[in-house]
């Protein structure tokens, strides 16, 4: 007996050096019930979203029924696929830079066996050969900046934070228009010198990792100007400790106000939640206090 279903399903957007590290993907929901392979089924997809794959495949076997786990399944492949890498394009870089997905399944069962086949459909905020002009850009960036063995990671932050500052403008020609994708970019922030927080936030965090310097993008609310709105900034780790970086507000005031600060004084900014857990400050550990350079 054959049966084979359809289903359609769109999920808002979530609002990235080959090298991978073996992890064990342990997660509420256990996909290894699903998948004997996880770790290979997770990088499957994690490739996929790296390449711009229009379509990413995964097929399983099950003797049960799944359809109604079919979009929990769907969810937990793809958010452990954007986790954290050694690889500076994956990550928090695809994270920022992707609009969410559409999937569909079909199914075949035949001597008890239900045969799943999954097509998740990823909609990208750049083409593919436009990060390939993101790559090019970069190798020369960072081949200019001419970082040798002794160069501190305070001088590299230094130095990565004054380019994107006199390199890059807010976009306000095109903040309010959701179908313009680039302002969210390291792509528009590149070749446009153009880009809202997020893009800010995307370009700083490929640079800073690039250059070995551990980074993650936080989003939250701000208040500016007296409006509370979504904003995203970086963090960066100097000597063990990280510290809070806002290029866009600096960038809009024309101060320093907000580069290399403490929980403390970086007011106006708050995490969303899951930036915001103990276990994320354990694996980020902030700074007491604000950077001071060491002469």
């Amino acid at each position: 007996m054959l049966t084979a279903v359809m289903l359609v399903m769109i999920l808002p957007a979530a609002y990235s050096l080959n090298y991978r590290p073996s992890q064990r993907y342990e997660m509420s929901g256990d996909l290894g019930i699903y998948f004997t392979n996880v770790d290979a089924v997770v990088e499957k997809v994690r490739q996929g979203l790296h390449d711009h794959s229009e379509k990413i495949t995964v097929t399983y076997n099950s003797h049960y029924d799944n359809m109604e786990k079919i979009p929990e399944i769907v969810r937990l492949l793809v958010d452990h696929a954007l986790e954290e890498t050694d690889d500076p394009t994956e990550g928090d870089y695809i994270y920022h830079q992707y609009g969410g997905y559409e999937y569909s399944y079909k199914y075949s069962q035949s001597d008890g066996i239900y045969r799943y086949t999954i097509e998740i459909v990823p909609e990208y905020y750049t083409y593919l050969n436009q990060e390939e002009e993101v790559d090019d850009r970069i190798n020369k960036l960072i081949d200019s900046f001419d970082f040798g063995i002794l160069t501190s990671d305070y001088e590299k932050v230094r130095t990565i934070y004054s380019y994107v500052y006199d390199n890059v403008s807010y976009d306000d020609v095109h903040k309010n228009n959701s179908g313009h994708r680039l302002k969210n970019t390291a792509y528009g922030a590149l070749f446009y010198g153009r880009a809202v927080c997020q893009g800010y936030a995307v370009l700083m965090y490929r640079l800073l990792r690039e250059c070995g310097i551990n980074s993650r993008i936080i989003t939250g609310t701000a208040v500016y100007e007296d409006k509370e709105e979504f904003h995203a900034w970086n963090i960066a780790e100097i000597d063990g400790k990280y510290y809070n970086i806002d290029i866009t507000w600096d960038d809009q005031s024309g101060t320093e106000d907000y580069f290399l600060k403490c929980d403390e004084n970086f007011s106006s900014h708050i995490r969303d939640e899951k930036y915001a857990t103990e276990d994320f400050y354990n694996e980020y550990p902030m700074a007491d206090r604000d950077y001071e350079r060491k002469n």
